[in-house]
């Protein structure tokens, strides 16, 4: 990662969640639908994207 993107790392964004193994989820937007096959049947579930922390996007928005 270059030194423009690293002081703007998920870890450092306000709208991340850490879980587990520098992990986590991204809170910047509602829940997405997605959508798989177990046993022959689709099913539904809504979730956050989930980043690892030294990830970056063009929404990040500074934690206090």
């Amino acid at each position: 990662m270059n030194t423009k993107t690293a002081h703007r790392a998920c870890e450092a964004c306000a709208f991340w969640n850490p879980m587990e193994d520098s992990h986590g989820e991204c809170r910047r937007h509602a829940p997405q639908t997605v959508a798989f096959e177990v046993d022959d049947e689709v099913k539904f579930e809504s979730m956050f994207p989930v980043t690892a922390g030294d990830d970056w996007c063009g929404d990040f928005e500074k934690a206090d």
